[in-house]
């Protein structure tokens, strides 16, 4: 190596290795991202002999390898100072709140009302630059009417070690959804791959096992929605369990997440004919005697993770938002509520369900 911070350098690829290019070089130097890797194959600046190398290419013993990195573009957005619920924040993550109603990043159709540039107005620019100018600092991500709990890198180091842990599945997510109907059970898994619905592209469709499944498509989670064309069809898990119910009309639901699909829990819960109140992309229709229903009603309640400096790990808890409650406070009077006594729910919860969901409106963070 010729520079210890790994932003360019020369090396020699040792025996008995021999391997595609992309994959050795991200094992070889783990500091840095797939995602950079890739960046730097796509720019030409991985090369042997001179010669650029794709990601595909096979590397052999004796190999000399040369290459940098592609300079970091400042990002030209304008930081927007809209007010943010900070639930933690150190020298390396921020975790939030997020607002129903407010896209993550920039993209088609976007002003400058997003995430990112209230991050830009509220870290001063200090955020992980991985994602990308139109991304910085984003590990994960919720759609526009989703809310709750999301974390945030503030530094390159804190995102490369948080998306490992997204991409290994070992980050816990559990989300609240009012839905349509009350299932008959306490409890379900339910593992159905889901891909792009092929006439309406902006939708996605959960499939049953082997109806077209490609399982070489099982890949990695980089984000909660990764985003994607019309691609295979990829494995998706979630669990769910009872907490609440509203007459026959309505349930409130937990979801655990296992994977991170886009539109996972809205297409999942609609397969087991659980339409989330709100979701009219999905079907929904509000009819009396339910009350109007403002939005999606999905909120990431919990998010769990080791930290990525400290190694312990943070639980957090981020409290339902005015709208989520004031609903479940009108579906209370619309039917009388019949809540589960606390030893069936319990008993018939799904492994890795949190142990204090009462304290889900309080805003809390554990460690340990």
């Amino acid at each position: 190596m010729t520079s210890e911070n790994f932003e360019s350098g020369t090396f020699e690829v040792p025996p008995p290795i021999r391997g595609r290019a992309d994959k050795f070089m991200s094992r070889a130097f783990p500091d840095q991202s797939r995602t950079a890797w890739q960046r730097a194959f796509d720019a030409g600046l991985v090369r042997k002999k001179g010669v650029a190398l794709s990601q595909k290419d096979l590397l052999f013993p004796g190999d000399q390898i040369t290459f940098s990195f592609p300079v970091a573009t400042a990002s030209d957005l304008t930081p927007n100072p809209i007010p943010l619920e900070v639930l933690y924040e150190d020298k390396a993550i921020i975790v939030l709140n997020k607002a129903a109603g407010m896209v993550v990043h920039p993209g088609a159709g976007t002003r400058g009302d997003t995430l990112v540039h209230a991050l830009l107005a509220y870290c001063a620019g200090r955020l992980s630059g991985i994602g990308g100018v139109e991304r910085p600092g984003i590990v994960h991500r919720l759609d526009r009417e989703t809310s709750g709990a999301m974390v945030i890198a503030k530094t390159d180091a804190a995102h490369r070690k948080l998306a490992e842990q997204f991409a290994e599945r070992t980050v816990q997510k559990e989300y609240l959804a009012l839905v349509s109907g009350v299932p008959p059970l306490l409890s379900g898994s339910i593992k159905k791959p889901i891909g792009r619905n092929q006439h309406q592209r902006h939708k996605m469709n959960a499939y049953e096992v082997g109806q077209g499944w490609n399982a070489e498509s099982e890949g990695a989670d980089a984000d909660d929605q990764p985003e994607g064309g019309s691609g295979p069809r990829r494995d998706a898990h979630t669990d769910w369990a009872l907490e609440e119910k509203f007459g026959k009309k309505a349930a409130l639901l937990r979801c655990i997440l296992h994977t991170g699909r886009t539109h996972q829990i809205r297409v999942h819960l609609k397969s087991i004919g659980h339409i989330l109140l709100g979701d009219t992309v999905y079907g929904f229709k509000g009819r009396p005697p339910l009350p109007p229903i403002p939005r999606v009603m999905l909120h990431a309640e919990r998010l769990s993770f080791i930290h990525p400096t400290s190694r312990k790990r943070l639980d957090f808890h981020a409290p339902l938002p005015p709208d989520f409650v004031a609903v479940e406070q009108a579906l209370r009077k619309m039917a009388t509520s019949v809540r589960q006594p606390a030893a069936a729910v319990t008993s018939a919860k799904p492994q890795g369900y949190s142990k204090n969901p009462p304290a889900r409106r309080l805003g809390r963070h554990t460690e340990e």
